[in-house]
């Protein structure tokens, strides 16, 4: 049954790591597998409509792209010749949201497969024998979730992902934990260990050459029994501290290994030897989570003993918009500027807003936020790219040098957030201080009001807004929250521009060290 077409399709979002799930699926499928002929696409080619595809697939990433993935599953029919049966939708979204998947009768035929692809092929893509489907009768070979990615497929489209010199694979599935806003619970459920890491990296290595940098996408790797041994693998891979890799007469260049999805404060806190292990490792960034201040002790803890282990290139991720507050935040942001400055290390914190793991947009408002904080937040991470920098000066400069400072940042007109610069160092400065006088006289009262305006704004109900506000002194500062007409930005941006460049250089970090999605792409200041 060979010489099949076969077509994987990964959505037009945009992503830092390659699809590992097609990868695997391509491996299944191509010359080292079912021998058949393996196409991959990024969005709509609809150069793949001339063809007869016996199966597609389509994979799927974060829920709040349901636009894009709909795109790419609603395209994928039309490749299959409208017979939804030869379609076929996996990966984290469709796991997550498994039955808002189904209750779209658009895609009715469609097989959305929930979960890892653990089992035989044709039990995990629930394949009918009755119906004599395409390999319905491989129920003994290999899972399809164990086999070797297939990196060659990458070469077949212009989408250039951040990182492809690396091993991606996992030494552990699933975790421990059951943090309500995380979905590895629902989607692998208990902490257990996969197949041999070995195996994996070095049937990578013999059919797609040595690899520089390892990728571990484990989601709690220091909960496993076998931490030790696992690191202790990574070493005899070649990924011992201050390995380098050497390909034929080229110079050496410097390993990596990245826990990628972090690794956990509350583990690595009760006993130095979880972070002397890393440490033999050429671990860079190592990655700890900082969810909530409750975490503060084992977080500032683990820091510690990482200072004391030797690793000085940190970096984490901070949750806002769950059950946190704006201070909250703020006193997390300010204790990596603290333990930096002790410590003569450097952490950079990403602060990662969340989402439903269910929802459909990004439009979800924490309890204790609001949208128009939201936006702000937003607008600031996108001057520093993401990256709350381990610099004292440009720390204070993007997010304020108190908890009161930050959210009056927060609160401004986001036109003088965006266009900083402008406003608080060439023409737009009178504008703004007398903005700030007008604030500075609001009492709490008056500052709760203007909150509440806010919490609803948008640039196009701006006149609407305001001639709804009774209050005198509210009304008179929301008037500087008129937004700018394009003109008037360009401007301003072709005026401050080297500034900005200059500011924006403290925030820097390589791509293969930032995180998979911030949210950066939008923009919010036209909302």
């Amino acid at each position: 049954m060979a010489n099949k077409n076969i077509l994987l399709i990964e959505p037009a979002y945009k992503n830092k790591y390659p699809p590992l799930g097609l990868m695997k699926l391509a491996q299944y499928h191509g010359p080292r597998g079912k021998q058949d002929k393996v196409t991959f696409v990024k969005g709509e080619d609809r150069t793949v409509l001339d063809t007869y595809w016996d199966r597609i697939y389509v994979t799927t990433l974060f829920s709040f792209e349901w636009k894009k993935i709909s795109e790419a599953i609603d395209f994928a029919i039309e490749a299959s010749g409208d017979q939804p049966n030869k379609v076929f939708v996996g990966g984290i979204a469709a796991s997550l949201m498994h039955g808002e998947f189904l209750k779209e009768i658009r895609w009715r035929g469609v097989r959305f497969v929930a979960g890892l692809l653990k089992d035989p092929p044709a039990q995990s893509l629930q394949l009918d024998a009755f119906e004599e489907e395409l390999y319905s009768d491989d129920l003994a070979s290999q899972p399809i979730e164990d086999h070797i990615p297939d990196y060659s497929i990458l070469e077949q489209t212009d989408y250039r992902y951040s990182i492809t010199d690396a091993y991606f694979a996992y030494a552990s599935r699933g975790c421990v934990r059951k943090c309500s806003f995380c979905g590895v619970p629902k989607l692998e459920g208990d902490l257990y260990d996969t197949p041999s890491l070995s195996r994996i990296v070095k049937g990578i290595e013999n059919i797609y050459g040595a690899k520089k940098d390892l990728i571990l996408m484990d989601n709690n790797i220091v909960a496993s029994p076998r931490f030790k041994e696992v690191i202790a693998e990574i070493r005899d891979l070649g990924f011992e501290r201050g390995a380098k890799l050497q390909r034929g007469k080229r110079a050496a260049v410097q390993r990596r290994v990245d826990f990628n999805q972090g690794v956990d404060a509350r583990i690595l806190c009760k006993d130095p030897m979880f972070l002397r292990e890393l440490a033999s490792t050429c671990i860079k960034p190592l990655r700890i989570a900082f969810d909530h201040i409750g975490l503060r002790k084992p977080y500032e803890t683990a820091i510690r003993y990482a200072h004391q282990a030797g690793l000085c290139d940190l970096s984490n991720y901070m949750l806002y918009n769950f059950h946190d507050s704006a201070a909250d935040l703020y006193q997390r942001m300010r204790l990596n500027i603290e333990l930096n400055k002790e410590l003569g290390i450097r952490i950079f914190s990403f602060p990662m807003r969340y989402q439903p793991t269910d929802r459909k947009d990004r439009g979800f408002v924490g309890e204790k936020w609001n949208r128009y904080y939201l936006r702000s937040m937003q607008i600031i991470l996108q001057a520093t790219h993401g990256i709350v920098s381990g610099a004292p000066q440009f720390f204070e400069r993007a997010f304020g040098n108190s908890e009161e400072a930050f959210e009056q940042l927060l609160t401004r007109p986001q036109k003088f957030i965006f266009n900083r610069v402008w406003f608080e160092e060439l023409g737009g400065q009178a504008e703004f201080e007398e903005y700030r006088s007008l604030y500075s006289r609001l009492s709490a009262a008056d500052r709760a009001n203007l909150l509440l305006v806010l919490s609803n704004f948008e640039n196009r109900h701006f006149s609407t807004l305001l001639s709804g506000i009774s209050n005198r002194k509210v009304r008179e500062v929301f008037r500087f929250y008129s937004p700018l007409d394009d003109r008037e930005e360009r401007q301003i941006w072709e005026r401050q521009k080297a500034i900005q460049t200059e500011h924006a250089a403290g925030c820097m970090l390589p791509d293969d060290e930032r995180v998979e999605d911030a949210g950066l792409e939008l923009n919010p200041v036209s909302a």
